[in-house]
C-alpha cells in the first residue's frame, strides 16, 4: 500500500539550464530594491526594470513568454507553462511582500499621527480645565469679597 502512494507522488520540477538561468536572474532582479515592478493583470503583463543595471524584463503569462533586455540585446522566448507560472509565483511573491510593507509604513505613520493627535487633544482639554478652574476661583473670590461688604 505504501508503495503505491510513492507513484502518485509528484516529482519536484527540474529547470532546463536555460531555464534555471533566467529563473536565477529574475529572483536577483527581485531581491534589488531598486528594481520596479508593474503589473498588467488584464492584460497578463509583468514588467520587471532595473535602471541601474539597464535591465528589464517583460513576462507575457497569457502567452508563456519572457523577455529578456538589456543595453545591448533584447531576447524573447516561450517557455513551458510551469516555468513561466513558478516565475510569475516569485513575482507576485515580492510583489505583494513590498506592498505589505508599504502598507505596514503607512499604518504605523497613521497610527503616530492619530496619537499625537490625541496626546494634543488631552493637552489641549487640560489647559482648557485649568482656565476653566482659574476663572471659576477668581469668581469664587470675587463673589466672597462681594459678600463681606
Amino acid at each position: 500500500m505504501f508503495f503505491t502512494l510513492k507513484i502518485f507522488k509528484k516529482k519536484p520540477r527540474v529547470y532546463t539550464k536555460i531555464e534555471s538561468h533566467i529563473f536565477g536572474i529574475i529572483t536577483e532582479l527581485l531581491k534589488v530594491a531598486s528594481t520596479d515592478i508593474n503589473v498588467d493583470e488584464l492584460g497578463g503583463k509583468y514588467y520587471l526594470s532595473n535602471e541601474e543595471q539597464h535591465f528589464k524584463v517583460t513576462i507575457l503569462s497569457n502567452d508563456y513568454v519572457i523577455r529578456l533586455t538589456n543595453t545591448h540585446d533584447s531576447v524573447a522566448e516561450k517557455y513551458d507553462k510551469m516555468f513561466v507560472e513558478d516565475v510569475l509565483r516569485a513575482v507576485k511573491e515580492e510583489k505583494h511582500r513590498r506592498m505589505e510593507v508599504v502598507y505596514d509604513s503607512i499604518t504605523n505613520s497613521i497610527e503616530k499621527m492619530a496619537e499625537r493627535l490625541h496626546n494634543r487633544l488631552i493637552e489641549s482639554n487640560e489647559q482648557e480645565s485649568k482656565s476653566v478652574r482659574r476663572l471659576e476661583t477668581k469668581s469664587d473670590k470675587s463673589n466672597n469679597k462681594k459678600v463681606n461688604y
